[in-house]
């Protein structure tokens, strides 16, 4: 492995090392009795500080040194938890992701930080901590120099075996330090019927016969310090024993003569471990590739169930069976792999929600539920941005400050709400406040004030909402660091748009909103509508069709473009699909209409023919065709044709124009 390999596979670790850290700062923040926090806060340093040393990251390791410093007194009781050390250790978390990220670049960013770490913990002389559950002799140094050796006990915990963890490797570490007498205590060895062989029963004695630096020790144990029962002291001369003879019967610890024989040996048997849960990085280019590769032979299969269909050989329809059932297996598992739980990026908000509290002034309640939800993992990725800027919206807008919330007879603190569920073929994920709700008059005067509408004009609520999600549109009456410049809900607009996503608002006056979207599990294989218009074929994502009708024939007779549809009491505008493409074939006598939808709003889509429903893999289109708004994507067919994926959310966005084109030429008409 390369040293670039090298530094890629700590920055992967110090990531998952660092988010531990910052939930546990920011629970810490919450509850800042629990020392479990501050002990989870020392272990991830403790492990940011060796692994650092280990890979190179010298600045990384020094810097967590100072860190780990602080929170060791906290641990010690000789500083108390405070929000202003959360605080500071929050910068200095940040700061240590960038030395992370871009060594030597920064480094002396962090000398202002530790100034204030210091402060905060009112540190004296502090001894570096060893790690947890360790334990030292009272005559831990030699008053004249290096002791000649050491007296070493340690048990690991119970589940280190099932981690990974192998004592074998620790001897021989220890043994790579001097010459060593070990032991093995087999005391607490149950019978073979209840012998578990994930489960750590010995204990070992060393005496470590070489005036090595006690640091030396310590690094041997680094990564298992959490949970090990460590002791470690000076060896006096008479402690020190010749190495005793594999299988020797002597008792060296002092047991009680009715303990069960002991087992000593100077080169342990090395066993085999069995780990359990194991897990292994992979790049994601390798995952999208494998769903590529399982996309093409979907297609492939779909091409053959067709070839057999047409078939009278038997046997080919069998094995034509038989590859439909694994192909789908496959598919299946392929998705499962690219499924992440939610929840990775829930905990990313905390902080925000912390901060923006801090610079609003705002008490804030951060509440979140359904982590567990999956989804695919391009679609977490792209989702924390729209997600940034409806929590921010809801705090910065939402939520009231203290004295306007006791004057409202509320909690002066508010709660902003984040959960997942899955619904059929989606995911919803609601951000929820406790606020005043939005302002449906001043966002509709300044849609009046931008012309997006016009004055007077008769809008419902949820229309006048949905101006929110304008360009530039902003109803903040001075820009700030956080909100005022019209950029922040277009952007979830978009996202949402290009995810295939919808986005449904419900707000109440004075008891906060709701902002909901509405997401494909996976952007990769959908569920389509096989549609025709003219000689040509086009996919409707199933999850956005309401309903299918017949065309009125007084409907496919009328040339005045009255594109409305009567559909129970309610008139919904559709397109003529054939005239949005320029189609000249002649359309079919009895002509279809799709009735697509996202949230409130709907919009039939007339077709020729609709052939059925079908498993779609979605092909990118190329950057020529970039521009096309009317298409998601492309797919191949089980003939090998190609079918266009139409835009839903475009052409409802066309079907919305159509409807308002059409409403003001009937005003006109009645005037």
């Amino acid at each position: 492995m390369t040293q670039s390999d090298l530094a890629d596979t700590f920055r992967q670790e110090a990531r998952d090392v660092l988010e531990q850290l910052e939930q546990a700062l920011l629970d810490l923040g919450d509850a800042l009795d629990d020392m479990s926090l501050v002990d989870s806060a020392f272990r991830a340093l403790h492990t940011l500080k060796g692994s650092g040393a280990m890979f190179g990251f010298t600045e990384v390791a020094d810097f967590v040194h100072e860190f780990e410093t602080a929170f060791d007194r906290v641990r010690k009781g000789s500083a108390t938890p405070s929000a202003d050390l959360v605080h500071v250790a929050l910068a200095a978390k940040d700061h240590i992701a960038t030395l992370v990220a871009e060594p030597g670049a920064h480094a002396e960013a962090g000398a202002p930080i530790l100034e204030k770490l210091r402060a905060v913990v009112k540190p004296g002389e502090v001894a570096d901590s060893p790690g947890p559950n360790l334990v030292v002799g009272e005559s831990d140094a030699d008053p004249n120099g290096q002791p000649d050796g050491w007296r070493i006990r340690f048990r690991l915990s119970e589940d280190a075996l099932s981690l990974g963890a192998n004592p074998v490797l620790l001897l021989d570490d220890l043994r790579d330090l001097g010459p060593c007498d070990i032991v093995a205590n087999a005391s607490a060895l149950p019978a073979l019927e209840d012998l578990d062989p994930e489960v750590s029963y010995l204990e070992w004695q060393i005496n470590l016969n070489a005036a090595c630096p006690r640091a030396s020790i310590d690094d041997v144990f680094l990564f298992v310090s959490d949970g090990t029962d460590i002791e470690i002291a000076p060896l006096a001369a008479e402690e020190s024993t010749p190495a005793l003879a594999a299988g020797a019967e002597r008792d060296v610890t002092g047991a009680p003569a009715d303990r069960p024989p002991q087992i000593a040996s100077q080169r342990p048997v090395k066993t085999e471990i069995r780990e359990k849960n194991m897990s292994l990085r992979v790049a994601a280019e390798r995952l999208d590739e494998l769903l590529d590769r399982v996309g093409e032979l979907v297609i492939a299969q779909a091409r053959l169930s067709q070839i057999a269909s047409d078939s009278e050989n038997t046997g080919l329809k069998a094995v034509t069976e038989e590859i439909e059932r694994l192909a789908a297996g496959l598919r299946d598992t392929t998705m499962n792999i690219r499924m992440v739980p939610i929840g990775s990026l829930f905990g990313r908000f905390r902080r925000l929600v912390h901060d923006l509290a801090g610079d609003l002034g705002k008490d804030i309640d951060f509440v979140t539920s359904g982590e567990d939800t999956e989804l695919d993992k391009t679609v977490v990725e792209r989702l924390a941005d729209p997600l940034v800027h409806v929590i921010r919206n809801s705090i910065d807008h939402g939520l009231e400050n203290a004295d306007r919330r006791i004057a409202a007879g509320k909690d002066p603190r508010g709660v902003v709400r984040i959960s997942a569920m899955h619904q059929g073929a989606e995911v919803a994920i609601e951000i929820a406040d406790d606020g005043a709700g939005l302002d449906t008059d001043r966002i509709r005067q300044k849609a009046e004030e931008a012309g997006l509408v016009a004055p007077g004009a008769v809008l419902s609520d949820h229309d006048v909402h949905q101006f929110i999600f304008h360009p530039g549109f902003s109803t903040a009456r001075e820009v700030t660091a956080i909100s005022g410049r019209g950029v922040g809900m277009d952007v979830v607009s978009r996202t949402m748009e290009s995810l295939r996503g919808r986005i449904d608002i419900a707000s109440r006056p004075g008891e906060g909103s709701t902002v909901t979207l509405r997401l494909p599990l996976t952007l990769a294989i959908i569920e389509g509508m096989l549609v025709r218009v003219g000689r040509n074929c086009y996919a409707i994502p199933l999850s956005a069709v309401e309903e299918c009708v017949e065309l009125p024939i007084e409907a496919a007779r009328d040339t005045r473009g009255r594109n409305f549809l009567s559909l129970r009491d309610s008139l919904v505008p559709f397109l003529r699909l054939r005239e949005l493409f320029s189609v000249e074939a002649p359309a079919d006598l009895h002509q279809k209409v799709v009735i697509v939808s996202t949230g409130d709003q709907r919009v039939g889509l007339v077709v020729d023919q609709i052939i059925g429903n079908a498993q779609t893999v979605i092909k990118s289109l190329s950057r020529l065709h970039a521009d096309i708004e009317s298409f998601a994507g492309a797919t191949i067919l089980a003939d090998g044709t190609v079918a266009l994926i139409l835009d839903v959310a475009h052409l409802l966005r066309a079907g919305q124009r159509l409807e308002r084109r059409l409403r003001n030429h009937r005003e006109e008409e009645v005037a």
